[in-house]
């Protein structure tokens, strides 16, 4: 029997997303976030370290280093080998599930025999 996964929400997909090129401090995930998601993820800071500790937690991310701006500790996180792979396998149950419908709609445009202009014009249909 295949194992049941549990599929990763839209705001942990485009935070591990956003570390896939580096390692980024708290602000700098949600900005990539915003704009990899097209606006559709836009995390309060309240809402992005509680997913941030639950996917360190996870061993998903770790933390890269801290340090001090103005006086502030900034905490920047990178992602680990098994957020990869999960992010990576989570791309791929996106793809696979919109295959689906883009292979449908695909071939839905395509004219029906009998059918287009050629058939409404009264012409000869040639297929």
């Amino acid at each position: 029997m295949r194992r049941r996964r549990s599929v990763m929400s839209e705001a942990t997909y485009f935070i591990l997303a956003a570390l896939l090129d580096g390692p980024l401090h708290g602000y700098a995930v949600i900005k990539r976030t915003q704009e990899q998601s097209g606006g559709r993820v836009d995390l309060a800071v309240g809402t992005l370290y509680g997913a941030l500790d639950r996917m360190t937690d996870g061993g998903l991310i770790e933390v890269d280093r801290e340090e001090v701006v103005a006086g502030r500790p900034r905490r920047y996180f990178r992602i680990t080998a098994l957020g990869r792979a999960s992010v990576e396998e989570e791309a791929g149950r996106l793809a696979a599930a919109a295959a689906v419908v883009t292979g449908r709609t695909a071939a839905s445009k395509r004219p029906v025999r009998g059918t287009g202009p050629a058939a409404a014009a009264g012409g000869a249909v040639i297929a």
